[in-house]
């Protein structure tokens, strides 16, 4: 029979399904690996052709590494809270678990279709009340704990209090807010219960704070800074301005050193490995004091450079620092606000990156440098954030190009301190030069001096040696429904937990999903939804971050209802051996799950201090976009006449994008293309030598673009083992590459020579049991050891081309041996699991299925070279070539030579004057 790809796949697919054929349990026998992929949010357009690249490359892994004995756990699951089913329930009214679960069952279709190898047993959903029951305690764990900086790690409350009830605050090191009270232990005894709580609030790593966020007005949400652009929602396009908002927040900072040091220690990527360590920003510097003048407030600002303090022209603070409505006088009042209204209009992300517009008020007040007594303006500046450092700079215009720019607009002192050596408008502190006209560090160097300044304030209890990071604690909140709820009542205006018995909480119905008509979160409109009847729940949801920050672990024991994994499941699995995904999470979930994962290992819940110990970016696959060109008539109005792309040059023309699913080879498909849609039904062409050639371009996949290939398609006319093996032949795995359909053929060809291996020419299954040549052993063994090093590198499009070769020699050899194909069909079924499975089942493996095979163990000897071709040269020109035995000499090898017809026939019966044998390499005969 010829290759029915169609009848194959699906009978392997149900199979699979039927028997759980990759469902993994703990098994102490064999050694584990985990191989994980970012989970999808499953939206309504199901799945392009870009997507399946990293499942796809995951899938081989997962399968090879089942061939090396390794018992593997390969999970799928779905995030499956968002802002899209949302945003659709907001217009249609539908439950977003409706069109979640909807989502998800398309999903789940397009991936049954392509083969893949996870483990559905333990599918998770992070809307799913078992799933996001979890993450909900955990954030109760969170919220019970502090970061002690003596034992580096968290800790629970308790010991907080019995430090406070022992010792007082004198003796607790911890990550913190400021504002923290300085206590006896009478002191702590002497508060209420609620100022007790109110302080301990202070020192929780799940803590409520005011913060500057991103709020969406028309969405009814905050939103993180990847989700603004240019002061607008990426969704939806709506005005998005800076409001400040009592909201829940993540002590992350805690764990700034740890999340820095921690990227030495595992393999991923250096670009996003860079991309983290300047997110967390380390810097070492000091903090210093501005008292404000004739005022009882200071300023508190952090610097790398205190070495520069006597430079200092103004203090800029940020428009949204709590001190600005204190200290700016009534009549700087009107300017402040309205430069305060007018910086609500950007995102962060915006101001970060202006670096060309100067703009900035006075408040009226002045600060006093601490080192010379000198007072300085005190401005406000947008591009002073609030949540960075302490929101406030001292501006040293001589050595900062920003600070600098500010005082030439503003027409502000510029000073002058350091020789032309160290600072000559830009500061470097490599530079050895001695300070002049600076005070106590006059003369000195760089590192004398900063030293000395820092003793100085610390003296003078108006400043301290810091080290400070960019990185600021994760707002842990959104103002939606579709999200877990906080496991959150309130008492006196005071958070406090539920208890872990009444998890999950559940979110509750609600009329609309909506804010309320008073501003509320849409939670605000359940009825009657109150704590024991009494007590007001936490209406915001948690991000869209929370259930994935630890999804991993109940991967390893998904069904668990007593805890989120067992210790003899996380104690077994550990950690992710492999993670595939894209890099455009750095900062966000990667960056968060660490920080989860240090949690729960301080906690004694994980046994590993980082979650995945490698990881790989997949690159993008980019559309390949087909185009008409509409001919322009001479008032600039288009007709319904299209020109051919290599004719377009003779017309004014204006190119229209056209869906790649009616273009063939760049060829349109005229008919397809007039029934496309309704403006195009009476159009007519201008061709070339009887076609339509489209003209071409690589852009981004995506609907609008009309570019986008449905994988369901490509699998109905190929099957999923070419659709899988082309994705690989693409190009490298880590870099992103246009789609191009046209080559598909190519690998669908390949994959029907394979099965011709097994069959004769009336497609009936023929296999020989004799003993395999010398050269198909070589051959096959060639492939093992490249398949393999490929593999383990991630190399998987040079293994596509080595099966084609190696196809390709089996061909040509004529090869059906049992003992080469059985091999064959073990080393290409990661890549192809179909048609090896059934190949597997018709050479006679009924025993089990290939899941069950060993990978083919590499003979080193069988590519040992016997003989060599040489190359037969008289006098200098080659005439022919002869193979002989690399263990004969060289008289041995000169005989054979002279004897030979054809070298006889070009000596013409001369005697030659020289045989010239370089072993291994040339024959030459001198004549």
């Amino acid at each position: 029979m010829d290759y029915q790809f169609k009848n194959i796949e699906k009978k392997w697919q149900k199979f699979w399904a039927d028997n759980e054929t990759y469902k993994v349990e703990v098994d102490n026998s064999k050694p584990k690996y985990y191989v994980l992929d970012m989970f999808p949010y499953p939206s309504g357009a199901g799945l392009h052709v870009g997507h399946p690249l990293g499942y796809i490359a995951s899938d081989i892994f997962s399968r090879y590494k089942r061939l090396k004995g390794f018992n593997v756990l390969h999970p799928m699951g779905y995030d499956s809270f968002g802002l899209p089913a949302e945003q659709y329930a907001i217009q249609t009214g539908q439950h977003p678990a409706i069109t979640t679960g909807t989502n998800i069952n398309r999903y789940r279709e397009q991936l049954d279709n392509l083969g893949f190898s996870f483990d559905w047993s333990k599918e998770v959903r992070t809307s799913s009340p078992d799933y996001y029951k979890w993450t909900q305690w955990i954030f109760m764990q969170l919220f019970n704990s502090w970061y002690n900086i003596e034992t580096d790690k968290a800790e629970h409350i308790s010991t907080l209090v019995h430090k406070f009830q022992t010792e007082g605050t004198v003796a607790v090191k911890a990550v913190c807010d400021s504002d923290t009270r300085k206590m006896l232990p009478s002191d702590w005894t002497s508060l209420t219960e609620d100022e007790k709580q109110e302080e301990l609030l202070k020192y929780r790593l799940a803590f409520l704070k005011e913060s500057t966020v991103n709020w969406c007005a028309a969405l009814g949400t905050v939103l993180a800074n990847d989700e603004v652009i240019g002061g607008f929602s990426e969704r939806g396009g709506h005005p998005v301005e800076q409001k400040k908002m009592m909201q829940w927040s993540m002590r992350i900072t805690a764990y700034a050193e740890r999340l820095l040091k921690g990227l030495d220690q595992i393999d991923w990527p250096e670009p996003l490995k860079e991309i983290q360590r300047n997110w967390i920003g380390k810097s070492v510097g000091a903090m210093v004091d501005f008292q404000l003048a004739d005022a009882d407030y200071k300023i508190q600002v952090f610097t790398t450079r205190v070495d520069t303090i006597y430079g200092v022209s103004f203090l800029v603070i940020a428009p949204e620092h709590e001190l600005v409505s204190q200290i700016t006088t009534e009549e700087q009042k009107t300017e402040i606000e309205q430069y305060i209204q007018q910086t609500k209009k950007k995102s962060e992300l915006d101001r970060m990156a202006d670096t060309k517009t100067v703009s900035g008020a006075f408040t009226g007040a002045y600060a006093i440098n601490p080192l010379n007594g000198e007072k300085v303006p005190v401005w406000i500046a947008d591009y002073v954030l609030a949540g960075y450092g302490t929101g406030a700079v001292m501006a040293v215009p001589s050595g900062d190009q920003r600070d600098y720019l500010f005082a030439s607009h503003f027409n502000l002192p510029i000073i002058q301190i350091l020789d032309t050596q160290v600072l000559d408008g830009q500061a470097d502190p490599t530079k050895e030069g001695q300070y002049i006209n600076s005070g106590i560090i006059n003369g000195l160097g760089y590192k004398e001096a900063t030293a000395k300044l820092i003793s100085f304030l610390e003296e003078k209890e108006q400043g301290y040696a810091k080290v400070n990071y960019r990185m600021r604690d994760a707002i842990f909140g959104r103002q939606r429904y579709w999200g877990e709820p906080v496991p959150v009542y309130f008492k006196n205006g005071l958070p406090y937990l539920i208890d872990e018995s009444e998890l999950p909480l559940l979110l509750p119905e609600v009329d609309k999903y909506l804010p309320t008509e008073t501003g509320e979160p849409p939670l605000g409109r359940a009825k009657d939804w109150k704590y024991k009847g009494e007590y007001e729940y936490e209406l915001s949801t948690m991000p869209g971050w929370a259930g994935s920050s630890w999804y991993w672990y109940r991967y390893m024991d998904a069904h668990n209802d007593k805890e989120f994994a067992s210790e003899k499941a996380i104690e077994y699995w550990k950690d992710v051996d492999l993670y595939i995904g894209g890099s455009e999470h750095a900062t966000g979930h990667l960056l968060y799950s660490r920080f989860w994962n240090k949690f729960l290992k301080d906690l004694g819940f994980a046994k590993e201090e980082e979650p995945f110990k490698k990881l790989i970016n997949q690159g993008m696959i980019q559309g390949r976009s087909n185009f008409v060109y509409r001919i322009m008539s001479e008032d600039g109005r288009g007709t319904n006449t299209y020109v051919s792309n290599g004719l377009k040059n003779n017309y004014q023309t204006t190119a229209l994008h056209v869906d790649v699913n009616i273009v063939e080879n760049d060829i349109l498909n005229l008919d397809k293309f007039r029934n496309w849609r309704e403006e195009f039904k009476d159009a007519e062409f201008v061709l070339e030598e009887g076609k339509y050639i489209c003209g071409v371009e690589v852009e981004k996949m995506s609907k609008s673009k009309f570019n986008v290939v449905n994988p369901d398609d490509l699998i109905e006319r190929y099957g999923a083992d070419t659709l899988r093996m082309y994705e690989m032949f693409l190009g490298p795995l880590e870099q992103s590459k246009p789609w191009n359909t046209n080559g598909i053929e190519g690998v669908f060809k390949f994959l029907r020579k394979f099965w011709k291996l097994f069959h004769n020419d009336a497609f009936e299954f023929v296999v020989s049991n004799d003993e395999p040549t010398k050269q198909e052993l070589k051959s096959l063994h060639k492939l093992i050891k490249k398949v393999e090093d490929d593999v383990e590198r991630f190399s998987f499009n040079t293994s596509v081309s080595s099966f084609m070769i190696t196809v390709n020699e089996l061909t040509d050899l004529k090869c059906n041996k049992r003992a080469i194909l059985q091999e064959m069909v073990i080393l290409l079924s990661s890549y192809a699991p179909h048609i090896t499975e059934e190949l597997w089942t018709l050479l006679g493996n009924t025993e089990g299925t290939l899941s069950k095979a060993r990978f083919p163990k590499f003979n080193a000897e069988y590519l040992v070279e016997s003989e060599f071709n040489y190359p037969i040269s008289i006098n200098g020109k080659t005439k022919t070539n002869l193979s002989f035995g690399l263990d004969l000499d060289n008289v041995e090898i000169e005989k054979l030579v002279l004897a030979n017809e054809q070298v006889q026939k070009y000596l013409d019966g001369k005697t030659p004057k020289k045989i010239i044998i370089v072993k291994g390499r040339i024959i030459n005969i001198v004549a």
